[in-house]
C-alpha cells in the first residue's frame, strides 16, 4: 500500500533553481512553467520565506493546454522571449531559462531553441522530477561556475586575505542574520569578504569566485560541489561556542593571521560571550540539565544546536530530524507521533512542528521558529544562530520562553476561575450514591478529596509535562479535574473521572 506523506517539508530542484538564479540581478529567467507554478515560486512563497512581495527578474512561459497536447512548450518560450525583449526588460541581462516539472513530465528539451534566442541564452534542465530543492542548488551552483565562470577564471589570480562565502540563496531561513554574523567572523580572523554568492552578487562576477584564498560554505546541504571546484581550502560555517571557536582558528590558519584570530577569540570571550558565560553562572543556568528540546531543520542546524545544546549547556535532546530527511531518521509522520506521546520543553521546527504542537495541545511546549516551510519575517541581521552572537541569541530566547513559561500558569485562582466560568459551583452535601448537597467542600480549589489511583493518574500525567512547567501546570490540571467533579455532583475524584480528563486523547 502506497505511503502517504504528511505535510512536505522540502520543495524541489526547479524552486532550488529560481531561488539560486534569481538574487543576481543581471539574470533574467524564463520559467518553462504554467502560471500557477510561477505564482508560487515568485510571489507568493518568497513572501513568507524572505518577506519579497514579488521576485521581479522571472517570468513564466504560460504553458497552456496547446503545449501540453502536443505542440511542446518552445512556442511559449519564444513568444515570452519575444515579449521582454520588446518591452526592454532583458536589455543588458543574461537569459536562462529553466525547465519544470510540467515541462520536464512533457519531455520538453529546449537546449537547441535557446540559440535562437538571445546571444548567451542558456537552458537549465532542473531535475525537477527527482532532484530536491537541496540537491538543486547545488547543482545549479555548479552549473553556473561551469557556464559563466571556469574558463573566465583562467588567469584569476589568488590574492591573499580573501574569503568568499556560497550561499544563501533566497528560501534560506535566518539568512541576513547568520550572513551577517560570519562575515563578522571572517573579518575578526583577519580575513576579507570577497563574494556572497550568489545572495550580494552579480553572474559578471562569477570569475572572481577564484580570487579567494578561501571559501565558507554556510550550509551543509549545499554548495561544497562548488567549493571543492575553487580548488582552495574551505570550511562550513559554525553553530556553538567550540565550533565557532575551531572555525576562527582554522580560517587564521589558512590565511596565515593565526595571532589575530587568537586576539580576536580572546576579545569575544570577554565581551560577546560573556552573556551566556552570566547565564550559566547564574540561577537560569540550574534549568539548563532539565529542559528537553526536540529539533527538526536541516542538518547545518540539527547538529550545530546538538553540539551547542546538549555537548555544551547540557540540555536533553529528546529528538531531532534532518531535512533532507536521513535515510533512518523521523519523516513528519514519526515527528507528530513523538509530539503527541511527548512534548519536550522546547520545539525547534518549522510550521509543520508548530502545527503538531497545536494538534496535541502542548501549551508547556515552547516553539522556537527554526526551519522552512512557515510563515516568519527574518529580515533583520541580530537573530543568528551561526557563530558567537548566535550562541548568545539561541541561550536568551531559551531562557526567555522560560520565563513565560512560569508567567503562563499564573495566578492560580485566576485559572480556577475561568476553568469553571467565573468560579466552582457550592458544593452538595453527602448522599447516599456517592454525590454530595450543600457546602461540604467550599467549594475551593483543592478541597475535594482524590482517590488514591486517581492522583496516580495525575502524577503520570504530570510526569509527561516539561519539567519547569510540572508545578504550575499539575495545580492546573488539577483543578480541571476538580472542576468536573463539582459539576457532576462528585464528592471526591474518582479515578474513572480522572482518566477520562487526563487522557491524551482529551488534551
Amino acid at each position: 500500500m502506497p505511503k502517504i506523506i504528511r505535510d512536505l517539508p522540502d520543495t524541489s530542484s526547479y524552486w532550488a533553481a529560481i531561488w539560486t538564479l534569481c538574487p543576481l540581478p543581471d539574470v533574467h529567467v524564463i520559467c518553462d512553467a504554467p502560471i500557477g507554478c510561477f505564482n508560487l515560486v515568485a510571489t507568493a512563497i518568497p513572501d513568507y520565506t524572505d518577506a519579497i512581495p514579488h521576485i521581479e527578474n522571472v517570468t513564466p512561459s504560460v504553458i497552456r493546454e496547446a503545449e501540453v497536447g502536443g505542440s511542446g512548450t518552445g512556442a511559449a518560450v519564444e513568444r515570452t522571449y519575444k515579449d521582454l525583449a520588446d518591452t526592454g526588460v532583458i536589455d543588458g541581462k543574461h537569459l536562462i531559462v529553466v525547465s519544470t516539472a510540467e515541462s520536464e513530465m512533457i519531455g520538453s528539451d529546449l537546449s537547441d531553441l535557446v540559440t535562437k534566442l538571445a546571444p548567451g541564452t542558456t537552458f537549465f534542465h532542473s531535475e525537477s522530477l527527482s532532484d530536491d530543492e537541496w540537491h538543486g542548488r547545488d547543482r545549479v551552483l555548479q552549473w553556473l561556475w561551469d557556464n559563466y565562470g571556469a574558463a573566465q577564471a583562467a588567469d584569476v589570480a589568488v590574492e591573499p586575505g580573501l574569503v568568499n562565502i556560497i550561499g544563501p540563496t533566497y528560501g534560506c531561513f535566518n539568512a541576513p542574520a547568520d550572513l551577517h554574523e560570519i562575515k563578522r567572523l571572517i573579518e575578526g580572523a583577519g580575513g576579507r569578504v570577497n563574494l556572497v554568492f550568489p545572495f550580494e552578487s552579480t553572474l559578471a562576477d562569477m570569475s572572481q569566485l577564484a580570487k579567494a584564498q578561501v571559501n565558507v560554505v554556510l550550509y551543509q546541504e549545499f554548495g561544497h560541489t562548488l567549493a571543492d571546484s575553487l580548488g582552495q581550502p574551505w570550511l562550513h560555517a559554525p553553530i556553538g561556542i567550540r565550533a565557532t571557536t575551531e572555525f576562527i582558528r582554522q580560517l587564521g590558519a589558512h590565511l596565515g593571521t593565526q595571532q589575530q584570530a587568537a586576539a580576536f577569540i580572546r576579545q569575544e570571550k570577554r565581551t560577546t560571550l560573556q552573556a551566556v558565560w552570566d547565564l550559566w553562572k547564574g540561577p537560569q543556568g540550574d534549568w539548563f540539565s532539565t529542559i528537553t528540546v526536540g529539533l527538526v531543520a536541516t542538518q547545518t542546524y540539527v547538529d550545530g544546536l546538538t553540539d551547542y545544546l546538549s555537548r555544551e549547556l547540557g540540555m536533553q535532546i529528546a529528538f531531532s530530524a534532518t531535512r533532507p530527511r536521513r535515510p533512518d531518521g523521523l519523516d513528519n509522520e514519526g515527528v507528530r507521533s513523538t509530539i503527541h506521546q511527548r512534548a519536550p520543553s522546547f520545539v525547534f521546527g518549522s510550521i509543520n512542528e508548530k502545527i503538531y504542537l497545536s494538534e496535541a495541545n502542548a501549551r508547556q511546549t515552547n516553539f522556537i521558529p527554526a526551519a522552512f516551510p512557515g510563515p516568519v519575517v527574518r529580515r533583520a541581521v541580530g537573530t543568528p544562530f551561526m557563530g558567537y552572537h548566535g550562541t548568545v541569541y539561541i541561550v536568551q530566547e531559551i531562557v526567555n520562553r522560560l520565563y513565560d513559561t512560569l508567567y503562563n500558569f499564573l495566578p492560580l485562582d485566576s485559572a480556577y476561575a475561568r476553568q469553571t466560568n467565573g468560579g466552582p459551583p457550592p458544593a452538595a452535601a453527602s448522599g447516599n450514591d456517592g454525590s454530595t448537597s450543600g457546602d461540604a467542600t467550599n467549594g475551593n480549589p483543592g478541597n475535594l478529596p482524590w482517590q488514591a489511583d486517581a492522583k496516580a493518574v495525575l502524577d503520570a500525567a504530570v510526569e509527561q509535562l516539561p519539567f519547569l512547567a510540572r508545578i504550575s501546570a499539575s495545580r492546573e490540571l488539577q483543578m480541571r479535574v476538580e472542576a468536573q467533579a463539582r459539576a457532576r455532583g462528585l464528592r471526591e475524584v474518582t479515578t474513572d473521572l480522572a482518566a477520562e480528563i487526563l487522557s491524551p486523547e482529551r488534551k
